[in-house]
This record gives C-alpha cells, sequence and structure tokens, in this order.
C-alpha cells in the first residue's frame, strides 16, 4: 500500500468510527494548513458538510446561479489531449468535465490537501483512466510541464502569504505557452446590490476573500512578467477569470 493508499485508508476508518451517522468532525492531524483546520474544517473536513455541499443546486446557489456559466468559462481554456492541473478539489462537476474536455488523450491530476476531498473526488470520478491524484497542498505542489492549469475558486480561501505560495507554485507548473486559469471573486461594480451581502458573507465564512477585492491576481506573483495577463468579468463584476500565459523563451 502506498502512503497515499494508506492516508485515505485512514481517513477512511476516521468516518468510521463517527457514531451515529458520522456528522462528528473528523480527525484532522497536524499535516493540514492552519487556515483550513481553522477556518473552513466545517465546509471541507466534515463528513456531513461534504454530502450536503457536493451538490450542483447547492453549488448553483452558492455562485448566484453562475456556476455553469464559469465552468465554461474555464473550460474554454481546455483543449482536448491536454496535461491539466487542478489544484484544489471542488465540489460540483468541474473534475468530470475537465476529465472529459482533455479526453483519454489528456491526463487531468488533481491534487488537494485533505485526504477526505481527495477521496471524494476520487469517488465521484470513479474508474477515469485519465484522472490521477495527489495528497498535497498547491503551495508545495513540485510538478512541472503541464498545459494548463484549471484553479477554480481556491485562491479567495488563502491567507494572502499562502495565496502568494499558491500562485507561484501554479505558475511554475505550465511549461512555456502554457496557461494557468483564475476563476475566483473580485471587487463588484459599485452599484451591484449584492456587493453588502457579499461583504457581511466574507466578513463572517470568508475572512481571507477580500484579498481578491484590494488586489489583482498577478500581484500574488513573484513574477509577474514572464507571463502575458488577461482577465474577464462576470455578473457585474463580481467574478474574475484571469488567464496568465507563459512567455516562451
Amino acid at each position: 500500500m502506498s502512503p497515499f493508499d494508506r492516508t485515505l485508508t485512514e481517513w477512511e476508518e476516521t468516518a468510521q468510527r463517527a457514531d451515529g451517522d458520522g456528522d462528528i468532525e473528523p480527525r484532522v492531524g497536524p499535516g493540514l494548513p492552519a487556515y483550513l483546520r481553522d477556518t473552513y474544517a466545517w465546509a471541507y473536513l466534515w463528513p456531513a458538510s461534504i454530502r450536503l455541499l457536493d451538490r450542483h443546486p447547492i453549488v448553483t446557489a452558492i455562485l448566484w446561479g453562475n456556476y455553469a456559466r464559469l465552468q465554461r468559462a474555464a473550460l474554454a481554456e481546455i483543449a482536448s489531449g491536454d496535461r491539466v492541473l487542478q489544484p484544489a478539489c471542488v465540489y460540483g462537476d468541474l473534475s468530470q468535465n475537465l476529465a472529459g474536455t482533455v479526453g483519454p488523450a489528456g491526463l487531468l491530476e488533481v491534487c488537494d490537501v485533505a485526504p477526505q476531498q481527495v477521496e471524494n473526488c476520487r469517488r465521484k470520478l470513479g474508474a477515469a483512466g485519465n484522472v490521477r491524484f495527489r495528497l498535497v497542498d498547491a503551495a508545495d505542489h513540485a510538478g512541472g510541464g503541464f498545459d494548463a492549469v484549471c484553479c477554480f475558486f481556491l485562491l479567495h480561501e488563502l491567507p494572502d502569504d499562502h495565496k502568494r505560495r499558491v500562485t507561484d507554485s501554479l505558475l511554475a507548473a505550465v511549461r512555456p505557452g502554457g496557461r494557468v486559469v483564475f476563476v475566483d471573486y473580485r471587487m463588484p461594480a459599485w452599484w451591484h446590490p449584492l456587493k453588502p451581502v457579499m461583504s457581511l458573507v466574507f466578513d463572517w465564512l470568508e475572512p481571507f476573500a477580500k484579498g481578491l477585492w484590494t488586489s489583482e491576481i498577478s500581484a500574488f506573483a513573484s513574477a509577474p512578467a514572464a507571463f502575458d495577463w488577461s482577465k474577464q468579468s462576470y455578473f457585474g463584476g463580481m467574478y474574475q477569470k484571469t488567464v496568465a500565459v507563459r512567455r516562451s523563451r
């Protein structure tokens, strides 16, 4: 048994030891980042939350009906045959659709620092032959040579110092001419009726999200000049797709 499979087995045994229907908080271990243990355990580490939140209607509601549109925007940057890195398992069907887009000639690598998230994503993808999984923090991902990276609503959940580490790691993962696709929040237009609502939500549940209200994603990169950057906004400016293409030497 590999260390990866052993870690997942430990998680499964922890979940099985939960009383009742498994709704207690699982063991979260010292290997998980502090921000995940302290701020997001309720969303990503508790078995009941994984079962509740990983549903298409829930994901769509959280994004105010924009989930399908934003997913299409991300998938538009991916081509058949691409080698793609997806940093962080996400709720919904993005991983399945990424695997379908790259096709049998391509590869999708999904990584996450939480073993319960990796196991949940692996369950959803089943026996897809063009997908592999890694249990690793996106900030510490050492792979390279990818055609594309699809970073879907990850950065807003990270403290700014971790945003910088993850951004640099993802930019380093693509080959010359490769692209890193960031889909995430941004500062809505001043007139947006949901701006005060989202401000309260972020203050209550997403304490690091406003880092994307005050800074461009390129500002978190150590060497932004090595990439060509473009950005599109959606839903009154509440969401963005920022694409960084590595310049050829």
